[in-house]
This record gives structure tokens, C-alpha cells and sequence, in this order.
């Protein structure tokens, strides 16, 4: 996967999850990866299943019936050092850095796995989460094949 240092942002900050999905989104659909109608189906998706995938990564990404809406294949990295909420005032489950994912086919699946697989060394998130350029971000998860 070819990370596009246009869809990498850094530093943002968000008051809910759904505002972060959404971000993701936007991204995505500015970099002519989805259609307006992808991001409906991302938050859907969140709501049927948290995308949240613990170790302060989250992974929006649409529904199944969403896939018509995917131009191509892509992802948007999201850096939030504050972090953002996925889960509750009771369970919160914070995220530092977010992968919005639009997959082709089955390509999504790939994703997920390539970004747990790097993220799964807490090491490697808080590398991404202090990174202070998107050269840094993509350089890391270049060296990797994400």
C-alpha cells in the first residue's frame, strides 16, 4: 500500500468519535477515494461495531453495502495527539492515531490487517502519534508495507 502524505494529517483534534469518522471521510473523499455516500456508511459502521481496535488506533471504514461507494483503494492517517473517544465515560477507549480505510473488493481486509499487524507494537503507534512531519508517518509505515 502506497501511503499518500496528502491524506496524512497531523495534530488534529476532536470532541467525539463520530466527528473524527467523519474527518476520516472527508479525507477520503477529497482524495477521490469514495463517493459523498461512503460516509454515512462509516459511521453506520461504527455504530454496528466499534472501530476502534484497541492499543489507541482506530480503523473507520464503511459497511459491506457501502463497497459500491469506493472509487479506489485508499487510506487517510490521522494524527490526534490528544486522542478521541471510542468508547464511553464508563470504558473509554482512546485513540491516537486513526487509518480511514476505503477498499476495493476485498482490499480493506488487507488494510486492517497490515495496520494491526504494525500496530500491534504499542512502540510503533506512539512513533506514529509523536511524529512531527507526514514524511515521518509515511516513512514508518512504508518500511513495514502497510
Amino acid at each position: 500500500m502506497d501511503i499518500q502524505k496528502k491524506l496524512i494529517q497531523l495534530g488534529q483534534a476532536f470532541t467525539t468519535k463520530e466527528e473524527a469518522i467523519v474527518f476520516c471521510g472527508e479525507q477520503l473523499l477529497a482524495g477521490g477515494y469514495v463517493t459523498a455516500d461512503y460516509l454515512p456508511a462509516m459511521l453506520e459502521r461504527n455504530q454496528a461495531l466499534s472501530v476502534y481496535m484497541g492499543n489507541f488506533i482506530a480503523i473507520p471504514h464503511g459497511t459491506d453495502a457501502a463497497k459500491k461507494e469506493v472509487l479506489k483503494t485508499g487510506i487517510t492517517i490521522v494524527q490526534v495527539p490528544r486522542g478521541v473517544n471510542f468508547g464511553d465515560d464508563a470504558e473509554p477507549k482512546l485513540a491516537t492515531v486513526l487509518f480511514g480505510i476505503a477498499g476495493v473488493g476485498n482490499e480493506h481486509l488487507a488494510l486492517i490487517q497490515k495496520i494491526s499487524i504494525f500496530c500491534a507494537d504499542v512502540d510503533n503507534v506512539v512513533k506514529l502519534a509523536d511524529a512531527q512531519t507526514a514524511d515521518e508517518i509515511a516513512d514508518l509505515l512504508n518500511s513495514v508495507d502497510v
